[in-house]
């Protein structure tokens, strides 16, 4: 396994995972894959870290899987493939079951598992020379990396079905007029207006954003309102007896800005 394949830094309480295959536009063998699963164990392990970046190094984000990797793989036994493919595709889950924020940092092409890849962060800042598709019908494939339940919780089943079925190549400006992105900023202040939303996230209270994030989902994809409404109740209960509460309430009322310590 080639280690140098994915990157992890940390700045202060912000990390940055890179896939780091420029060379092959950042695709994902099944060894980085392993590896960025790995990588994302740390970030979980680490306290320090109230915000994970994931981007690609060069041109692109990632060309999602790697074709001439998957080519060696023709004619593997569909129960050989399936036990390499749930050691390799847990990467989504783990992105959402982080206690941190995830922002993807799209610079280039985002295609396939690479789309999806960024579709599993919580936010998506994308560059203007940033490019999405989910192609995997032009390879004879079906979507994978979450993109069956991704894809259509952002841009509503028809406009999914559409952009499966034909694989075509979207701009950021697009993919921002359908809710696939967040933002898109020219591509020299890519970095500048990520590290920006970063900086701003990591100044609130951790753990406030560990419980909303998680709500989030679970409010979307699992709960109704009336249970919803139950789980508020516990958490805003739990929230307001932390330190950081009693901080942001009292810098509120000093009028300055608060020192959160995550307790």
């Amino acid at each position: 396994m080639d280690e140098e394949s994915i990157l992890l830094e940390k700045e202060g309480n912000i990390a940055t995972l890179t896939l780091n295959r420029p060379d092959r536009l950042n695709a994902l063998d099944w060894p980085s894959q392993l590896l960025l699963g790995r990588k994302l164990d740390e970030v979980e392990d680490d306290d320090e870290i109230r915000v994970l970046i994931i981007t690609g190094a060069g041109r692109a984000f990632s060309a999602g899987g790697d074709v001439s990797a998957q080519k060696g793989r023709i004619g593997m036994g569909v129960a050989e493939r399936r036990v390499g493919m749930k050691k390799n595709l847990r990467n989504p889950v783990k992105i959402r079951n982080l206690p941190i924020p995830v922002i993807a940092m799209v610079n280039g092409v985002a295609v396939g598992a690479g789309c999806n890849l960024a579709l599993a962060c919580d936010i998506i800042i994308a560059s203007e020379k940033a490019r999405f598709s989910q192609a995997f019908v032009k390879v004879g494939l079906v979507q994978d990396y979450g993109g069956s339940h991704l894809l259509p919780r952002l841009v509503g089943t028809k406009k999914a079905c559409e952009l499966v079925f034909t694989g075509d190549i979207i701009d950021a400006q697009e993919a921002l007029r359908i809710g696939l992105v967040n933002k898109v900023v020219p591509a020299e202040e890519l970095e500048n207006a990520t590290k920006e939303m970063c900086l701003k996230i990591a100044s609130r209270a951790p753990l406030g954003i560990s419980i909303a994030k998680r709500s989030i989902y679970d409010g979307f994809e699992r709960l109704d309102l009336e249970t919803t409404l139950e789980y508020e109740v516990f958490t805003q209960g739990f929230c307001s007896d932390t330190e950081d509460h009693k901080e942001g309430s009292t810098a509120f009322l000093e009028k300055r800005e608060p020192k959160f310590k995550g307790k």
